[in-house]
């Protein structure tokens, strides 16, 4: 990254303003995130009733359901700071976009492992090849390809072209896994657990907790992405200067 360019861009587009900024948002999100994952868990495991048919299994869904909803919104916010970086050029789009796929990719496992045991239960088989699921499996690949390019590739504005044009293809697979229950209604898998529609929702007694945890897993990737994503431009600022070092 050339510095002085780097310094000529506006707004969190700057290295030094993100890193100053975030610098200082960051202690308040990890405290707000344990608040309200806490809440939400507690709250989720430990005070609320059995499901009648589901037994205590049916708590899975406090993890299962925020999990799966931060790897698909993860990789959109990928996308978006790939396009921005495909428009403007700014090399923390595009580094912000590199930072977020471990925490998507994680996110997206345990969405799949949770899911599978939820299903184990529910379905009598861990594992069915129906729409959402294939293409979240599908979406966990793509992000261990994207993780994979960025390894491989050593030059970093190539690295973030192809890893942009992946994000691309990748944005499918993700928008399925979000709609595919709408699209496919004969799936294994049940309609949405929260939903604009009341009468669609979940009950009460799971909702609430849910609705903590979920906001708790959100904001929890969102820290992670900016205290990643700083680490990548302190680590793209540390090459710049062994290259400056070896001339």
């Amino acid at each position: 990254m050339n510095v002085k360019s780097a310094a000529k861009h506006p707004g969190l587009a700057n290295p030094n303003r993100f890193v100053r900024l975030t610098g200082i948002a960051l202690p308040y999100l990890w405290a707000v995130s344990a608040i309200l994952l806490s809440t939400g868990l507690v709250w989720g495991f430990a005070f609320t009733p059995a499901d009648f048919r589901q037994g205590e299994t049916v708590k899975i869904i406090f993890v299962h359901v925020p999990s799966a909803l931060v790897a698909i919104n993860v990789w959109l916010m990928m996308l978006a700071a790939s396009l921005f970086w495909f428009i403007r050029r700014h090399h923390v789009s595009i580094l912000a976009a590199k930072a977020a796929a471990p925490v998507g990719a994680v996110m997206t496992l345990v969405g799949i492992l949770t899911g599978a045991a939820w299903g184990q239960v529910t379905w009598g088989t861990w594992w069915a090849w129906e729409p959402r699921l294939t293409s979240f499996l599908i979406l966990l690949l793509c992000y261990a390809g994207y993780i994979l390019l960025w390894r491989t590739l050593e030059n970093s504005d190539l690295a973030g072209d192809v890893t942009a044009s992946l994000c691309l293809f990748g944005s499918v697979f993700a928008l399925l896994s979000r709609y595919a229950v709408i699209f496919w209604s004969r799936g294994l898998h049940q309609d949405a657990s929260l939903s604009l529609d009341r009468q669609t929702n979940i009950h009460d007694a799971y909702y609430v907790p849910l609705l903590f945890c979920i906001a708790g897993f959100m904001l929890l990737s969102v820290t992670l992405i900016l205290y990643r994503t700083r680490t990548e431009i302190r680590h793209r600022r540390i090459e710049a200067l062994q290259r400056t070092g070896q001339r």
